[in-house]
């Protein structure tokens, strides 16, 4: 395979990846010494099981160590830099493989070439997704206000024909929403009157990181007390934040609209920073 075609078919995939909305990462040579058969630049695509999808970083010797680097990448969301070097360089040097100095992870080059090679290993994850309920004033602002914060927006309702294809990422005829999305998922319903038992509902039957409801605490317990009667566990109603958003003491829909995305980012950022704790 030329290297103009190898290329195309690495950016077809890396392309379709990044469509799909699953996460994968992308490992990159950074250096080599002496002989190897991957030179700086090259590059390869992993899934979130180890599996090199794409591209090339070197044989057998490497694709190991890269395909482990890359599943503690998608799993930490924090990039892993690599060394594979020759055993008796790894001696000389006083580490062992596996072991970890400075951000940087060893590993042992079994290859008879016996050269080195540094591997950056960066994930790619999926936007945060915000699913916004409704196509009211408060649900068309802020999923307008939204596109300014990295998310992708899906705004969804029953009859939404009116609606202009740009007024989301994405335009959803239902409630209804896949359970097996990956990353971060933020739901707001902001029905305020159309469908606000179904729209809840769904919400909760889907799973969110975050589910909010634009209205009254008096009109969301009504509301959960129907859905207590009808068998939905009280624990769930329970971490539904209603009424959505940090009390910023909002009046119009622009305004509701910064207060829902307050709390949204104040609940994506502290993930962020325990998961970057935890590491």
């Amino acid at each position: 395979m030329t290297a103009h075609r190898f290329a195309d078919r690495f950016d077809s995939t890396l392309s379709r990846l990044r469509a799909s909305g699953r996460p994968f990462a992308i490992a990159t040579v950074v250096r080599t010494l002496d002989a190897t058969s991957a030179k700086p630049g090259a590059k390869a695509l992993i899934l979130p099981d180890g599996t090199i999808t794409e591209g090339w970083i070197g044989g057998g010797c490497a694709r190991g160590a890269v395909g482990r680097a890359g599943v503690a990448a998608i799993t930490t969301g924090q990039p892993q830099f690599i060394s594979l070097r020759p055993e008796d360089l790894l001696a000389a040097e006083g580490v062992t493989s596996g072991e970890e100095r400075d951000g940087v992870r060893f590993a042992r080059n079994g290859c008879p070439s016996r050269g080195s090679m540094d591997i950056f290993v960066e994930p790619v994850l999926p936007r945060p997704r915000l699913v916004v309920f409704g196509t009211g004033p408060v649900a068309l602002a802020l999923t307008d206000l939204a596109a300014r914060f990295d998310l992708h927006r899906t705004l969804a309702a029953p009859g939404m024909a009116d609606l202009p294809e740009d007024a989301a990422d994405s335009l959803q005829d239902s409630f209804a929403l896949d359970t097996n999305a990956e990353g971060q998922r933020f739901i707001v319903i902001a029905t305020q009157g159309k469908g606000d038992e179904a729209a809840l509902r769904a919400a909760l039957a889907a799973g969110a990181d975050y589910i909010a409801f634009v209205g009254s605490q008096r009109k969301f317990a009504t509301l959960a007390a129907r859905l207590t009667d009808s068998g939905i566990p009280p624990e769930a109603l329970e971490k539904v934040r209603a009424p959505a958003g940090l009390n910023i003491h909002a009046i119009t829909p622009e305004e509701i609209a910064l207060s829902i995305l307050a709390e949204l980012t104040f609940i994506r950022r502290s993930v962020d920073r325990k998961e970057k704790t935890d590491v």
